[in-house]
């Protein structure tokens, strides 16, 4: 009986050993559109996601501990963006990189604060996300302050006297970047000649278009999405108007080509330098290309926020993630396929530089006829 008493509490302590190990392991997600109109940038966070996670639990995971990934979808929702970071936090996530739309990360960040989880997203621009976010949030991306700096003085520059319009999709990625290249543009000492806002996720963009060409518009800034930006650009030309379209970040895949075909052909927009050409990233980059997939846009961003992430817990030896926080606001530096990336007291980017990038052949590349 005291043998069969013995064993039954060897068992016993077995499974508790079992049940420490599964749970030293630490949950991680990425969340972003996996579904919707944006599915295309989604898909760059769970492939970025998905290497960054394998890469670090082959080189030993955070701290001696395996990541686990769990991927939500918000499809650029703020509804249901705070939904799933109710998700995330019933799962036990420990550290978000998320999300893509300004408009999802901001109120999903609340969450967040309230539940101690880590955010770092690899795209949302909007200077609020970092101004009235807490202690948990932070970005390895530009803002749109200056992001709106460096398009509203070459707009200022290069259509001096003639007639631009700024048009938002009244998200806040898209309204905050009109807004902040519109007034740079001002200060530099061009007014908008009209600015016009849109609604999300339609079709026909013909009344607008009728518009733009009907008050001889030479160039029009789109702050919003490239599925909406495609579409207006398309139906711009079909109404016979060459005005250039010019746009940010959220343009940087081909998938505006293929809504807009051949009249997404001189389209330019800002983006970071072009992070595939990082030597950094050389061999990450061969590694994805390998696998039949080509990192464009965000996927390094969301591979260089699991850096971060894993970084930040290696240089403040906790995984406790005000300690990450703490660590990461203090100026170090981290390491990453970006390059070496260092954060201000607020989170956000020291020294976030922009580019111009033009389509041509169904492809986009840094202009340097524009830059």
């Amino acid at each position: 009986m005291k043998k069969i008493l013995l064993s039954g509490i060897a068992l016993s302590f077995a499974a508790a050993l079992s049940a420490s190990s599964a749970l030293a392991d630490i949950t991680v997600a990425t969340v972003g559109p996996i579904t919707g109109q944006l599915a295309a940038l989604g898909e760059q966070y769970k492939r970025g996601a998905e290497m960054a996670v394998k890469d670090i639990n082959a080189a030993g995971g955070v701290n001696g501990e395996k990541l686990v990934l769990e991927i939500g979808d918000d499809a650029c929702d703020p509804k249901q963006a705070t939904a799933v970071a109710e998700q995330m936090a019933q799962k036990g996530v420990k550290f978000v990189a998320g999300h893509l739309c300004s408009g999802s990360s901001i109120p999903a960040s609340k969450v967040y604060l309230d539940e101690g989880i880590l955010q770092i997203s690899p795209a949302s621009t909007n200077p609020k996300f970092t101004d009235e976010g807490g202690w948990n949030v932070a970005r390895v991306c530009g803002r749109d302050d200056a992001q709106g700096l460096v398009a509203g003085a070459f707009l200022a520059n290069h259509y001096k006297g003639k007639k631009v319009a700024v048009v938002d999709d009244k998200s806040a990625y898209g309204k905050g970047l009109a807004d902040a290249t519109a007034a740079a543009m001002k200060a530099a000492g061009l007014d908008a000649a009209m600015t016009e806002s849109i609604n999300p996720g339609e079709k026909d963009y013909s009344a607008l278009v009728s518009k733009l060409k009907d008050g001889g518009i030479d160039a029009i800034y789109f702050g919003g999405y490239h599925p909406e930006g495609a579409l207006i650009l398309k139906q711009l030309r079909e109404q016979g108007s060459q005005a250039q379209m010019l746009s940010g970040d959220s343009m940087n895949n081909v998938e505006f080509w293929t809504i807009a075909g051949q009249a997404a052909d001189g389209m330019i927009f800002t983006f970071a330098p072009e992070p595939r050409d990082n030597p950094a990233a050389k061999d990450l980059v061969a590694k994805f290309k390998a696998e039949g997939y080509d990192p464009e846009g965000y996927t390094l961003y969301t591979y260089a926020a699991f850096q971060m992430y894993a970084q930040a817990a290696a240089g403040a030896k906790t995984t406790d993630n005000k300690a990450l926080a703490e660590w990461l606001r203090a100026g170090n530096v981290t390491h990453t396929v970006l390059g070496d990336l260092k954060l201000d007291a607020k989170g956000d980017l020291v020294g976030a530089k922009y580019v111009w990038y033009k389509f041509h052949d169904g492809k986009y590349a840094e202009d340097p006829s524009t830059n």
